[in-house]
């Protein structure tokens, strides 16, 4: 059968349809046909490739998994240090190969858990980590010798990365037997994920710091872990995700460079961390195209080292495409991103749990994410065969599409002067946040389906869900402080800090000291504060894009916007101003893309919106609200700091008089907790998967309500 016999049956089957009618766009403009032949192929010079040979499009090994799986990795922290050890030597007995450590924000923020910000967030998303002390109890009875161990840590990585030396180095480990990774992948922070500490240009120094020092004394230890996950999380499209992270990478590697360290002391220990979507053979093309991209970037810096070329990889399932409606559908999600991630290539996984949407991981459901992996690993047979989509026409052509946007995209920010500089000027947060907010629109116009979510719905019935009492950690954590203040010597720790501020303000790698100061037990926030005083802390600008969400409901003409504007218009006429919301985020969760779409669509519905600065405290947003005149405080929360923060919240509008400015929370808030928050005051409560169309319109008819009592 030729192509045109095969037109001419198709379009009979299509009853006299265009062709055209069955081409897919991707939301990263690549146009999709139905039918991939071999001509689709002609002229992709990659295809002859084998794995483990440059441009390593079929996989950085040449026997991938038929000779070794991929490491089989769990991102968890449990509140405190001994939960998570537990948890850890649990998930070793039960086949998982290394570990990936999960952070709690104070932690990531340069806080120790007795600082008076961080209130609510005290072993909440992750493990509170203050001192050597804390990191001992983490790895107690886990040979660091023996096992690999990824640390999700960028702003306090300097405390954080001395304070594992030393308590390896106490458990008798040295530095040189340890392998892992750190993240260490500060340009993302300033993206999307938001828990940096330092202003871009010292932040960039640091990661300098701990390439050069692991390049010298760590040779099994991957010094970076160059991150397109939170980029994936926060909205990105994969040619964003996949240009924005190898520039970002390409920044780390000029930054080494400029230590006097040649490409390959260091370039075959860089490591990358891509998010894999429900998009199943993008994904899979995502980090095929990755590798060949990569290795073309590498090649201008003559490395000797073949490995210096190589793109290896961790990956873990999205958590955004998790829903809260009927969520044990996540486990199927979770299962075919897993396995997307396997034919892509990975090098290592971490699966998501499926009860995420609703609240922090369960110890159950976490098994069944653990699970999943071992299953694809050990029961379906995939891993006998190296890159078993290799040779896929449609694989193949759609790897050579993402990879030429995604060079088109890099060659954009190299235009701006690299990535520190594009990220100055605001350029990729900017692109992603359009992406997400074009998203949240398709998925509310049913463009997009989510079963369960805005189709195919059903009543349910609340999960189990992990329960952690932040108010005991923190006393905990404060106890220990206290404890730890009063044995060390307080004239030693005190000047291995001077001499940490002075190395910061010189151009002597900071690390070094930082492991003295760590071993003669100062806490992560002194080391954090002793940086801080040379290096400042940084306030990014607060931007919202405006008109995206709004012009994706005006091409499909709907008549429910148009209306619920005229009750906007009708507001306006009698209250004399617009229904005003103000956003905030409180704590150390510096997860923003909920709020900055919320913000977008309920400016584009007619509202008038104002987003505030990061990591207030209740007192802050309050005052904030107040001095604006703000309708509506609107709390946005991911990381489970609800239960102590909206209280506080309530309080701070009754001391202040307040009480009049209405209450709404949105967010990752478990259903068994409405109940409270709305005896605590709170007007209504939208959960992930909420249409924001309803949510407008649910917070209009609240405001209407309360200025007519």
């Amino acid at each position: 059968m030729t192509q045109s016999e095969w037109e001419k049956l198709a379009k009979s089957e299509l009853k006299g349809k265009n062709l055209d009618s069955l081409i897919w766009e991707t939301p990263e403009g690549i146009k999709v046909k139905p039918l991939y032949t071999l001509q689709d192929l002609e002229g992709i010079e990659e295809l002859s490739a084998f794995p483990g040979f440059d441009p390593y499009l079929r996989g950085p090994r040449a026997t991938m998994y038929a000779n070794r799986p991929w490491t089989l990795r769990q991102y968890a922290g449990f509140s405190t240090p001994e939960e998570s050890n537990q948890f850890y030597r649990e998930n070793l007995k039960a086949g998982q190969h290394g570990l990936s450590v999960a952070f709690d924000l104070p932690t990531h923020r340069g806080y120790d858990s007795d600082h008076p910000r961080v209130a609510g967030d005290v072993g909440k998303a992750g493990v509170a980590i203050d001192t050597v002390e804390d990191m001992k109890l983490l790895f107690k009875r886990i040979p660091l010798d023996q096992i690999s161990v990824s640390m999700t840590m960028n702003g306090a990585v300097i405390p954080i990365m001395a304070a594992f030396i030393v308590a390896a180095e106490e458990q008798g480990v040295r530095a040189e037997q340890l392998s892992g990774t750190m993240q260490n992948d500060i340009l993302k922070e300033f993206m999307v994920r938001n828990t940096y500490i330092y202003p871009p240009e010292p932040s960039m120094r640091l990661v300098a710091d701990i390439i050069e020092y692991t390049s010298q004394h760590m040779p099994k230890f991957n010094s970076i872990s160059v991150s397109g996950y939170h980029m994936h999380e926060a909205g990105a499209t994969a040619v964003q995700e996949l240009a924005f992270t190898l520039a970002d990478g390409l920044e780390y590697v000029r930054a080494a460079l400029s230590r006097g360290l040649s490409i390959d002391d260091f370039a075959p220990r860089l490591s990358f961390f891509f998010g894999i979507g429900m998009n199943f053979f993008m994904e899979i093309a995502k980090l095929r195209a990755a590798r060949i991209l990569w290795a073309e970037l590498m090649k201008p810096f003559n490395p000797k080292n073949p490995q210096s070329l190589m793109l290896r990889t961790h990956c873990q399932t999205s958590g955004v495409s998790l829903a809260a409606q009927d969520p044990l559908n996540n486990v199927v999600r979770t299962t075919l991103e897993a396995l997307s991630a396997v034919l892509g290539g990975t090098q290592s996984l971490h699966t998501d749990s499926y009860d995420e949407a609703v609240a922090l991981p369960s110890i159950k459901s976490a098994r069944v994410a653990r699970n999943t992996q071992l299953i694809i690993a050990e029961e379906t047979g995939i891993p006998y065969v190296i890159d078993p989509l290799g040779g896929s026409y449609y694989v193949e052509a759609l790897t050579h599409s993402l990879k030429q946007h995604a060079k088109t995209l890099i060659d954009e920010v190299e235009t701006h002067g690299g990535m520190v500089k594009a990220i100055l000027q605001g350029m990729p947060k900017m692109a992603i946040e359009e992406s997400a907010a074009k998203r949240q629109a398709r998925i509310d116009l049913g463009e997009d389906t989510i079963v369960g979510v805005n189709k195919y719905t059903i009543e349910e019935e609340p999960l189990e869900i992990l329960e952690i009492d932040a108010s005991w950690v923190r006393d905990r954590q404060i106890q220990r402080l206290e404890s730890i203040k009063k044995s060390r010597d307080t004239d030693n720790v005190k000047e291995i800090l001077e001499s940490l501020t002075a190395a910061a303000a010189s151009k002597r790698n900071v690390l070094p000291l930082a492991i003295e100061a760590m071993r003669a037990r100062a806490t992560v926030g002194e080391v954090s504060a002793a940086l801080e005083k040379v290096y400042t802390r940084y306030e990014a600008p607060t931007h919202t894009i405006h008109g995206v969400y709004g012009a994706l409901y005006e091409e499909g003409n709907h008549q429910d916007v148009d209306s619920f504007r005229k009750r906007v218009e009708a507001f306006v006429q009698k209250e004399g101003r617009k229904p005003h919301l103000m956003i905030a985020k409180l704590g150390q969760d510096g997860h923003d893309r909920g709020a900055k779409v919320i913000a977008t669509a309920f400016e584009d519905l007619g509202f008038e919106v104002e987003n505030g600065p990061l990591f207030q405290t209740p007192e802050e947003a309050v005052k904030q609200a107040i001095d604006h005149k703000a309708h509506i405080l609107g709390l946005s929360s991911q990381a489970a700091g609800h239960r102590i923060l909206v209280p506080q919240v309530m309080a701070a509008l009754k001391a202040a008089g307040a009480q009049n400015i209405l209450v709404v929370c949105g967010g990752v808030i478990p259903p068994q907790d409405h109940e409270e928050l709305y005896t605590q005051g709170v007007a209504a409560i939208f959960g992930p998967g909420t249409p924001l169309l309803k949510a407008a319109e649910k917070t209009l008819k609240l405001l209407e309500e309360t200025l007519t009592i």
